[in-house]
């Protein structure tokens, strides 16, 4: 479900076709208690995350921050805003990402899209845990907007809920990226841009897979 002006939209039709502003989503979203994401003047209310995402969430949390220690860089979890898009006009703009990673890393100086500094523009690492309603949003165009606008950003990973499989993306150039997955519970990769590594055993820790998923797990490789 997601909102389209003022209306709910129910089964994909809007009730009423009239979009916000940018202007307009944020004066909204910093009065909400819920989060909404937004995409061209469509805002998007962001489902409940089951108890494997949260679990998820926290565990890769808990990986980074002692890593970050003392480091130019710092992990931002869940309820921080990142645009992606042209710096907006002010007045009635519509064009434009702004999204809710499950994880953010930036480093150096923070800067945001205004003063109330709760959208940031310059990640360096941004963390998605998938989930079978925002997959395809996450590696599409979701993924497309960041290496688009976001010139700082150097990685970009999808972390399963499902089996343990981490798909990481590294930028190598401007406008090329390498992808490099990390599976099984052996496995761990290491992010440069902010010299941390994640091994997948933290990163699932406590989390339960299917059967067959779990069994996978025990036989992979370890990774590198």
């Amino acid at each position: 479900m997601y909102y389209r002006g003022q209306e709910k939209v129910i089964m994909g039709l809007p009730l009423l076709r009239v979009r916000y502003t940018i202007e307009e989503y944020l004066v909204m979203e910093r009065a909400s208690e819920e989060r909404h994401e937004y995409l061209h003047g469509d805002v998007y209310a962001m489902a409940g995350e089951s108890p494997e995402h949260g679990a998820i969430c926290m565990n890769l949390y808990g990986s980074l921050w002692p890593q970050l220690r003392h480091t130019p860089c710092q992990a931002f979890a869940k309820d921080t805003k990142v645009r992606s898009g042209r710096l907006p006009p002010p007045g009635h703009a519509m064009q434009g990402l702004f999204s809710y990673p499950a994880l953010v890393v930036v480093c150096g100086a923070m800067q945001f899209h205004d003063q109330v500094r709760d959208v940031l523009l310059n990640p360096s690492l941004i963390i998605e845990v998938l989930s079978p309603s925002t997959e395809a949003f996450d590696r599409g165009e979701k993924f497309r907007r960041y290496r688009t606008w976001l010139p700082t950003l150097q990685d970009y990973l999808l972390v399963a809920q499902d089996k343990p499989l981490i798909d990481h993306y590294h930028r190598v150039e401007e406008n090329r990226w390498e992808l490099v997955p990390r599976e099984g519970l052996e496995a761990s990769l290491y992010l440069e841009s902010v010299h941390c590594t994640l091994r997948l055993a933290d990163v699932y820790d406590r989390i339960i897979f299917p059967p067959e998923d779990a069994e996978l797990a025990q036989d992979q490789p370890a990774g590198s």
